[in-house]
């Protein structure tokens, strides 16, 4: 018999993201995010995005690591432009990176991306100013936004649950 502090799940842990909705123009305008995992507890989170042609993020730096999967299109860093990651790609970023996300304007494809991030983006404006940081608690509050001003379809994905007591909980 297994022990009791074991958990033995119901039903797998699981999403399709043909059944989800995205959530468009949603970090910035040209970007269209679809979260499968969110876990503001260790700050990990796991995102499906679609970068429009011509998109470029602001320069930020990264307090965790990144595994970066790119599926379709092509996106660059303004750091390494020599490096572009087209469909195929991943990507493994250290913490401590710093770089500027771009889609090329010529691309004829959206640029589909699959990202597990640890930490947070902290973001800096063009004259290298803190501007703002996002992380897996910024990212809920940001699709709760969305669907109550949009009035969109609500979020699917997968979310770690909080800290509980172990005496007393149910």
């Amino acid at each position: 018999m297994l022990p009791e502090t074991l958990k033995n799940h119901d039903q797998l842990l699981t999403v399709n993201t043909n059944d989800l909705p995205i959530y468009n123009d949603s970090l910035v305008p040209g970007v269209d995010v679809q979260p499968l995992f969110l876990d503001p507890n260790n700050g990990t989170w796991c995102l499906r995005v679609l970068f429009h042609p011509g998109v470029r993020l602001p320069t930020h730096y990264h307090t965790g690591t990144v595994h970066l999967w790119t599926l379709s299109g092509k996106w660059c860093y303004v750091e390494h432009p020599d490096q572009p990651q087209t469909a195929g790609s991943y990507l493994y970023e250290p913490g401590s990176s710093i770089h500027t996300f771009y889609v090329p304007e010529e691309n004829t494809e959206i640029t589909e991306t699959l990202m597990i991030v640890s930490g947070a983006n902290v973001n800096f404006d063009e004259e290298g100013n803190y501007h703002s940081t996002m992380d897996a608690n910024s990212i809920i509050m940001l699709i709760e936004q969305l669907i109550e001003e949009r009035g969109l379809e609500p979020a699917k994905y997968i979310r770690a649950s909080y800290p509980d007591y172990s005496i007393g909980s149910k």
